[in-house]
């Protein structure tokens, strides 16, 4: 099967996952509000995997033969990742939620002296985070934040919430290496580029020209957009850069997969898509839900004081690959 076809089905096994633990997960809550939203949340995902599977029956997709990464050239700079995060369900305390996230893993940057610089960003209405792109450069960066993609959920009051009510929201994290000598054929043909002008900070200049860029790789549907405060040539540069490590990424996981049928076994990047850390405000708790630990200091934590969190879920491939 193609990139395509593969990727719904791994949204399709995702969310019935997610439906499983929700309706487990309901039926021990005694909060009346946090059952309301479970009972929410299970119906969405329910519209979700009918939608998939109804977009699997009628792909028309046909195999893809040959790998778009030759074999043996997965090397990647351990000094470099792009991040990107993206609000999920839950409307503007979503994106604001992203924003948090953002500001989280940013703080600690700054303390690690690392240096981030954001190549795109679309904000709400609300000044939330709808998508944004960052590329951060540091001392084994991408080995201690690679274990951050996935879906992070929130449970708290939003501040665009006048009836004091808790809600659940989410935000996807993924973190992408930067490839070295990496063999990618990528053909002229399969790209899709559209150009509009650019929103966020940089003045007047910004909104008054097409420097933003969208590219899509048509084979795999694969997006990516980035924009730069003037030059386009450069957005074109940085989007065919990042589309190389997200083609990457998917054939590595790809290969993990495969790996892990092998061998009836759990491999630490196969289940990426999960659900992976919980954010409770009222309870004052962080749950990682792969390694099963909590920490607590909440605040502090969304403040950057994250390190200890980034730490001990960097060694969770390594202990996977231990248990094989």
């Amino acid at each position: 099967m193609d990139q395509a076809h593969n990727y719904i089905q791994n949204e399709i096994e995702r969310i019935t996952k997610e439906i499983e633990f929700n309706k487990k997960t309901l039926e021990s809550e005694i909060n009346t509000e946090m059952k309301k939203l479970y009972e929410e949340e299970i119906y969405s995902l329910q519209k979700q995997k009918e939608e998939l599977e109804k977009s699997l029956d009628s792909s028309s997709y046909q195999p893809e033969k040959k790998n778009i990464i030759s074999e043996g050239d997965f090397n990647l700079d351990p000094n470099v990742a792009t991040m990107e995060i993206r609000s999920g369900t839950g409307g503007d305390e979503a994106g604001l939620f992203a924003k948090d996230l953002f500001r989280m893993y940013s703080r600690y940057g700054e303390k690690a002296k690392w240096k981030i610089t954001e190549e795109y960003l679309n904000e709400n209405e609300v000044g939330g985070i709808k998508t944004l792109i960052a590329d951060i450069k540091g001392q084994n960066v991408y080995k201690l934040l690679k274990n951050e993609s996935g879906v992070h959920r929130v449970q708290r009051i939003p501040v665009t919430e006048s009836g004091g009510r808790i809600h659940t929201s989410t935000a996807t994290v993924a973190v992408l290496p930067k490839l070295k000598n990496i063999n990618i054929e990528i053909k002229p043909d399969d790209l899709k580029w559209e150009f509009y002008r650019s929103g966020g900070k940089g003045g007047q200049n910004v909104n008054k020209v097409s420097t933003a860029v969208r590219l899509t790789h048509i084979p795999t549907g694969t997006i990516v957009e980035c924009q730069e405060e003037r030059y386009q040539g450069k957005n074109r540069e940085k989007a065919l850069s990042i589309l190389h490590s997200k083609l990457y990424t998917q054939m590595q996981e790809q290969h993990v997969k495969s790996i892990t049928e092998l061998r009836s076994s759990q491999v630490g990047t196969g289940e990426r898509s999960e659900k992976i850390r919980t954010y409770n405000f009222p309870q004052d708790r962080i749950t990682d839900h792969r390694i099963n630990k909590t920490w607590h200091s909440i605040e502090r934590v969304m403040n950057g004081d994250v390190e200890n969190i980034l730490e001990e879920c960097s060694l969770i491939e390594s202990q996977d690959n231990k248990n094989d």
